[in-house]
């Protein structure tokens, strides 16, 4: 594909933002959040800096700052939008599925309590689990620069879609079947580490009491368990990757990984990792056709704007 092309899946990137922030809007209102103003002011910087290049690089025609700078403000975005539009849903959720939820893993034949202890067990593995799992924004990272840098803009523009897309339909999911996650008091343990379920009970309970309204975009924590998006996106960027060289190898090692160690240190339920894993090809699938599409109507809205008649020109003025 000509990469010269116009950027067609940066438009549905867009209108997928777009939507999600008004459906934040939405659902937040009457709720009474509040955002913490002063604490904000890093997340302004960043989006203005990362607006900012992207401008340079497409006036200055520098393709690579210019893809890798759209990127990261999309993702950004994604991230401060999606996570306010969770605690707003999470605010408005009915019964938890937990109960649900460990009957669908026992049934699959998930003994968590004896993972658990296993676990407890290795503690080289444990690390390198748990800096697996906690280095997603990491790897998001990597996967923008690298592929930046090797001008796989198409590719990169198309994994940015499928990333937003299937974190949108998670965030909306987990407002169907909302769940505290696999929650582990780590107390019983010697090594293992507390799991982000362990860590967000009081604001997942907040949220749905009332308590929590008070948000600090610095501090920002993701409350989905299913379906796992610690599953989902790490497939969306290994897959971007496979042709990158020296990161077709190191990608999917590191998404594995991290895949593996979600159950333990996200606190996740093993059908929230299978929804995960079953998310990423569906979203790799649709996020092409959204792109052909939007780019379709943009093109043909430009073209009847070219050639509708101006005002001057039906007046005969000028």
């Amino acid at each position: 594909m000509d990469q010269r092309n116009e950027p067609t899946s940066d438009v549905a990137a867009w209108w997928l933002l777009a939507a999600m922030f008004a459906a934040c809007l939405l659902v937040a209102r009457g709720l009474g959040f509040r955002v913490d103003a002063w604490r904000a002011m890093p997340s302004a910087i960043a989006l203005a800096l990362l607006a900012g290049g992207a401008v340079i690089g497409r006036r200055r025609a520098q393709p690579r700052l210019a893809a890798g700078a759209t990127a990261f403000l999309q993702m950004t975005l994604f991230t401060l939008i999606g996570v306010v539009l969770a605690y707003a849903l999470a605010a408005r959720a009915g019964a938890l599925w937990d109960t649900r939820l460990a009957a669908a893993d026992r049934a699959l034949g998930f003994d968590w309590p004896a993972v658990f202890a296993a676990a407890d067990r290795a503690s080289v593995a444990l690390w390198i689990g748990g800096l697996a799992y906690h280095s997603l924004t990491l790897q998001m990272v990597t996967c923008i620069v690298a592929m930046s840098a090797y001008a796989q803009f198409e590719r990169l523009r198309v994994a940015v879609t499928a990333a937003i897309l299937a974190g949108f339909a998670t965030i909306v999911v987990s407002w169907w079947m909302p769940a505290m996650g696999n929650v582990v008091d780590p107390a019983g343990y010697t090594r293992l580490w507390p799991s982000i379920a362990w860590l967000e009970q009081a604001m997942i309970a907040g949220l749905r009491d009332g308590s929590w309204r008070t948000l600090d975009l610095t501090q920002l924590m993701g409350i989905v368990s299913f379906p796992s998006y610690h599953a989902t996106l790490p497939v969306i960027l290994s897959w971007a990757q496979r042709d990158t060289p020296g990161w077709r190898y190191v990608a999917p090692v590191w998404a594995g990984v991290t895949i593996v160690a979600t159950p333990l240190f996200g606190g996740h339920y093993g059908v929230d990792v299978l929804a995960g894993l079953a998310l990423a090809p569906a979203a790799l699938a649709v996020a092409p056709w959204l792109a052909r599409r939007r780019l379709r109507i943009t093109l043909a809205r430009r073209t009847d704007m070219a050639h509708r008649p101006s005002v001057g020109m039906d007046h005969g003025i000028g």
